[in-house]
C-alpha cells in the first residue's frame, strides 16, 4: 500500500522525496488500514460475550453516536452520528458493543444506505429482540469538497425492523425520543 501511496503521489505531480512527503506514504497507508479496520473484525469479536440475561422489553435507544466512514464511491469521509434502538426480548448487550457496532461497519468502504441496514440487522440478529432502528445523519466530503459543493447538506437515513416497521407507535415513540439530537 506504501508503494501505491507513492505512485498517487507521483500521479499528481509531486515529489515523494520532497521533505514534506517523503514519510507520507507510509502514514497514508497507515491512515488507511486504520480507517478499513472493519473489515478485520467480526460481530463475535466485537459483543465479546457482552449479552445479558433480563426482563426488560422497554425500548433501548443509544443516541449521538459519532460516526467516521469512508465513501466507497470517491474514497472520502463522511462524518456524523447514529441513533440506534432495540426492543429487547430476554437479553440485553453491553452499551459499548452498540457503539462498537456501528464503527465495525462504519469502517469498511460503505455508502450510508448499506451502513444503516447493517448495523440495524447486526442489532437485531444479536439481540433476538422484537425489533431494531437505526438513523444515520452524517456530512459526506465527496458533495463538500468537490462536485456540486454543498457544505451544509446532511444526509439522512433510517431502518426500521420488526415492531419499528410494524408498529407505527414504536417507530413515533423512537422518532420522538430521537428529535432534538
Amino acid at each position: 500500500m506504501d508503494d501505491a501511496y507513492k505512485q498517487i503521489i507521483e500521479a499528481i505531480g509531486e515529489d515523494p522525496e520532497r521533505a514534506g512527503l517523503r514519510d507520507t506514504p507510509k502514514r497514508a497507508a497507515e491512515a488507511m488500514r486504520f480507517l478499513t479496520q472493519g473489515y478485520h473484525l467480526n460481530i463475535d469479536d466485537v459483543i465479546n460475550g457482552a449479552l445479558f440475561p433480563s426482563d426488560s422489553d422497554e425500548m433501548v435507544i443509544v443516541k449521538n453516536i459519532e460516526l467516521y466512514s469512508m465513501c466507497e464511491h470517491h474514497l472520502l469521509p463522511f462524518i456524523g452520528k447514529c441513533h440506534v434502538a432495540y426492543l429487547p426480548r430476554g437479553k440485553v448487550i453491553g452499551l459499548s458493543k452498540i457503539a462498537r457496532i456501528v464503527d465495525m461497519y462504519a469502517r469498511r468502504l460503505q455508502i450510508q444506505e448499506s451502513l444503516t441496514n447493517q448495523i440495524a440487522e447486526a442489532i437485531l440478529s444479536q439481540t433476538e429482540g422484537t425489533g431494531a432502528a437505526v438513523i444515520i445523519e452524517a456530512q459526506h466530503m465527496c458533495m463538500m469538497m468537490r462536485g456540486v459543493e454543498k457544505q451544509n447538506s446532511v444526509m439522512t437515513t433510517s431502518c426500521m425492523l420488526g415492531a419499528f416497521r410494524n408498529s407505527q407507535s414504536t417507530r413515533n415513540e423512537f422518532l420522538s425520543l430521537v428529535k432534538g439530537s
